[in-house]
């Protein structure tokens, strides 16, 4: 009986500091989010996204859900097409199993600001 008492004690800790835990990383992640403009380009093989500011590439990883529906939504002929994009992210590490691999880090979408086919004037349009 002791035992099992002792077993259920240390569940109830164990998951108490898992919860801990990833509320921690959740709240981590919510305060790097940052702003990012740029452009985007999703096909069957690739999701990339180039800052505009910086000229950085990097892989796209649309957690919220909205981004590539979105761009499906512009109804392009070809896959590719460049939109640009306001989007709040953070910046990881890029798995270097997946495609990922071929970019230094992935940008880790989180919300989505604005999509349009119109590249503004200044150093995205070039």
């Amino acid at each position: 009986m002791k035992f099992l008492r002792s077993s259920v004690v240390l569940l109830f800790v164990v998951s108490i500091l898992a919860v801990a835990c990833q509320q921690k990383q959740e709240e981590s992640n919510q305060r790097n989010t940052t702003l990012v403009k740029g452009l985007y380009s999703y096909g069957p093989e690739i999701k990339s996204f180039t800052d505009c500011g910086e000229g950085r590439e990097y892989w796209v990883v649309d957690s919220a859900k909205t981004l590539e529906l979105a761009y499906n939504k512009l109804n392009f002929e070809k896959p590719y097409e460049p939109v640009y994009i306001e989007v709040e992210c953070h910046i990881v590490k890029s798995d270097s199993v997946r495609v990922a691999a071929d970019f230094d880090s992935t940008m880790v979408v989180t919300r989505l600001i604005k999509l349009t086919k119109e590249i503004p004037d200044g150093p995205c349009s070039q």
